[in-house]
């Protein structure tokens, strides 16, 4: 099977140190690879793990003193005594992290993983295999970042492919590991790991709008009523997926539980073929359930050809037995249970988990060879891949999207997921896609349904799945009236992200930038008490390069009425998405938003690019190019045919210097439409009028002070000048003070007095500091700060 990424095991040998029955390779100035063999034979077929080691040979010197071998680049310094054992052990290899890392933190001995006493690690972590039945957090597997600059990764167990890409178990007895040198560059880690490994695709651009899930035996009438009603709420989406019953699963015994199915239910879906077209119609792309662990059986309607495909004996109905490792099992289901699905309209698979671990090559784990073997057949005939699937270890971000399973329904559930996502990005995973809202148990709760869809939206995908449970189901009209708006607004927001988001998704296929990353990779700081709020505010991330979000994941608190989160904003200035609020940075605050805004903020300078519209899925005929105060910026907007491996794009470049605004673009101009047109809104600025020949109308949204632009159509460069452009000052806070007491739930006479105080004059910090000597509830004092103060 085609591999759509560059793979080459064999390094250069220039990289490659040998001493008796070790080798070590230098694959970049941060990566070391370190093999050992009983007999001296190394390794040089690509991995599950790592498909290329041809790299360019970085610099680094070699020193054998005939007792010891020392290897050191500009971020490591090897010792290996051979003279006390020739072999791989924490006595005989020792690595020390370079530039500011001391022995006690930055010190490695083969195969450690803590040190000190007490024993402490310092790994930032990376993901897990599933959120299945997870009420809140999970262990998490060690990842490629660590706060004492150094990390390693073990690759013995996993298997190595051969010349015909088939997974081949390696040598008994033999040692692969990798040394990482993060140190605090996080960025130029994850990169290296990705050119070891392959880089994150691109998605289909439509896998980054809206997606409807349910576990639900739809009939086909259901689903398409559904989705016209969807339609007619104005609620758009681009991925439709059907859980497994879209297959027979009511079974006789003797065949298994019906889980494992690739047969339509006719009952249900009597023209599959006319079914899924109709949802092409609708614009809508598509995506199966499968559970494949039980082979085909004899009432599959791809049994017979399966079977003789496979040479297996159908006399006494004997199944077809699941077996990814075997060659001739593997071309027969993708060509007679896949191919056929796929001919009638099927887009992309959903591979769930069932088949555990076993496998009968040792090393190979089942899920990894579906998740490959799945995501390089759904690249054929030059489309993008897409998947859904669990995660299966280093490497899996090449086969994206990742499934986190059935979580529960609960704030503890949310509380979690903002960090999990994030920290995700140290496994070099950056497509995690959750069951949002949550899947199972739990109470019906609206105001957790909108905090998590809110999470969503402001994430790499956005997913709405359920349980089997008739008051599970996440269609907005299903919670309570007050909160439908805001459902509804927020999934359209999905789908004016689109560009945003798309564009980020390719600077992180293209240049290894994650999409999604915690906040210490642009402010790692040091691991001491004054330096630690990257680290410790750790549900807060970064989307992009122009956003960072800071999720609230705890209900509203009585008396304020607003979510809240304790958020660390970094130096600089930083504005608010949705309210054009200016924030000075630099400072620990905490962040009280109504149920109808989140807290998301934009970095000095920013210029995040919207669809117009929020219908389309594609290139938008009509863009809003949001503006944000602080510094001067650029962005450029990527375009191309969303869909296909063909490398024509077009580049749209937007510049904001402080007095000018600018629009340019190249590229292939077939890409873009033709009748293009542009609202530039200034968020967070005071009212000033911009100026330029490309000017139709100019207004100003005091409520979320912006200055709104709406351009002429031209397919010229545009050039705007902005006299006396200016972020806005809090000059409305008593205003705002006033309208947030107005619903706030206490004493009528105290917020009268409060409000005559302000009112009279008294200075914002006096009386900030009566009302925590009065002892007036902490969370109305952290929202009033909040609205007071710059």
């Amino acid at each position: 099977m085609n591999i759509p990424f560059p793979v080459n095991g064999k390094a250069d040998p220039k990289a490659c140190v040998i001493k008796g029955k070790c080798r070590f390779t230098v694959l970049t100035d941060r990566f070391l690879r370190l093999e050992y063999d009983p007999e001296g034979i190394f390794e040089d077929r690509p991995s599950q793990t790592v498909l290329n080691r041809c790299l360019p040979v970085p610099a680094f010197t070699v020193k054998d003193t005939g007792t010891r071998l020392e290897i050191d680049t500009v971020h490591f310094h090897m010792v290996y005594y051979y003279a006390k054992e020739e072999k791989l052990t924490e006595h005989s290899l020792v690595i020390d992290a370079k530039n500011g890392f001391t022995n006690y933190g930055g010190r490695w001995l083969f195969g450690q993983t803590l040190y000190g006493d007490p024993p402490r690690h310092n790994n930032l972590y990376g993901t897990a295999r599933t959120l299945d039945r997870a009420d809140g957090p999970v262990a998490l597997e060690y990842g490629l970042q660590s706060a004492n600059g150094r990390a390693c990764f073990d690759d013995s167990g996993c298997a190595v492919l051969d010349e015909n890409d088939q997974v081949t178990p390696r040598r008994p007895g033999s040692v692969d590991m990798y040394y990482i040198a993060c140190q605090h560059d996080y960025y130029k880690t994850l990169q290296d790991f990705y050119a070891l490994t392959g880089m994150p695709p691109m998605l289909p651009r439509y896998a980054l709008g809206n997606w409807w899930s349910r576990y639900y035996a739809y009939s086909a009438e259901e689903y398409n009523a559904l989705m016209d009603r969807f339609a007619q709420e104005d609620i758009p989406f681009s991925m439709a997926v059907l859980d497994m019953d879209w297959h027979i699963t009511k079974v006789d015994p003797k065949y298994g539980r019906g889980w494992t199915g690739h047969t339509w239910n006719r009952d249900l879906f009597p023209d599959p073929e006319g079914f899924l077209k109709g949802l092409h119609d609708r614009g809508l792309h598509t995506m199966l359930n499968l559970h494949p662990a039980d082979g085909v059986q004899a009432y599959e309607d791809a049994y017979e050809t399966m079977a003789q495909a496979t040479g297996t004996d159908t006399s006494n109905e004997e199944p077809v037995l699941f077996d990814m490792t075997d060659p001739q099992f593997t071309k027969a289901y993708f060509d007679h249970l896949m191919k056929p699905l796929e001919d009638q309209g099927v887009d992309h698979w959903w591979i769930d988990w069932q088949q555990g671990r076993a496998c009968s090559v040792p090393g190979v784990d089942p899920l990894w060879l579906l998740n490959h073997n799945h995501y390089c057949d759904n690249c054929k005939d030059g489309k993008r891949g897409l998947i859904l699937s669990r995660y299966a270890g280093f490497g899996s971000h090449r086969y994206p999207v990742g499934f986190s399973g059935d979580s529960v329904v609960s704030w503890k559930s949310l509380s979690f997921q903002p960090y999990f996502t994030a920290t995700a990005t140290n496994a070099g995973f950056p497509f995690w896609s959750h069951d949002i809202g949550g899947f199972t148990g739990g109470i019906r709760d609206s105001e957790l349904f909108v905090r998590w869809l809110q999470l969503g939206v402001f994430s790499s995908i956005l997913r709405l799945h359920s349980a089997r449970n008739p008051f599970a189901s996440k269609e907005p009209w299903s919670y309570a009236e007050q909160v439908r708006p805001t459902i509804a607004a927020f999934l359209r927001l999905r789908h004016k992200l689109v560009p945003y988001l798309y564009t980020e998704t390719a600077r992180q296929h293209l240049e290894g930038i994650p999409m999604i990353r915690p906040v210490y990779y642009d402010y790692p700081g040091q691991m001491y008490p004054e330096k630690t709020r990257p680290y410790t505010c750790r549900n807060q991330y970064l989307l992009g390069s122009q956003l960072m979000v800071c999720p609230i994941t705890e209900p509203a608190d009585f008396v304020t009425k607003t979510g809240s989160v304790k958020a660390w904003i970094p130096e600089g200035t930083w504005t608010d998405f949705f309210t054009g609020r200016v924030y000075q940075g630099e400072r620990l605050t905490v962040l009280n938003r109504p149920i109808s805004q989140y807290p998301v903020l934009a970095r000095a300078g920013a210029i995040v690019p919207l669809n117009g519209e929020h219908k389309g899925i594609g290139n938008p005929e009509h863009l809003e190019i949001l503006v944000f105060p602080g510094a001067s910026g650029s962005y450029t907007l990527f375009e191309d045919d969303g869909e296909t491996s063909a490398t024509e794009k077009y580049e749209t470049t937007f510049a904001y210097t402080g007095d000018r605004f600018t629009i340019s673009g190249k590229g292939h101009e077939a890409l873009i439409p033709k009748n293009r047109h542009f609202t530039v809104i200034f968020r967070g600025f005071e009212n000033f009028t911009p100026e330029g020949n490309c000017v139709e109308s100019v207004s100003y949204d005091a409520q979320t002070r912006s200055v709104i632009a709406v351009l002429k159509p031209t397919a010229e460069a545009i050039a705007l000048n902005l006299p006396g452009a200016k972020a806005t000052e809090n000059k409305d806070a008593k205003q705002r003070a006033y309208e947030f007491l107005q619903f706030a739930a206490c004493s009528i006479d105290k917020k009268r007095a409060w409000f005559e105080q302000l009112e009279g004059g008294m200075p914002i910090c006096r009386f900030l500091e009566q009302l925590h000597a009065d002892k007036i509830d902490s969370r109305l004092i952290e929202a009033l700060t909040e609205i007071l103060t710059d």
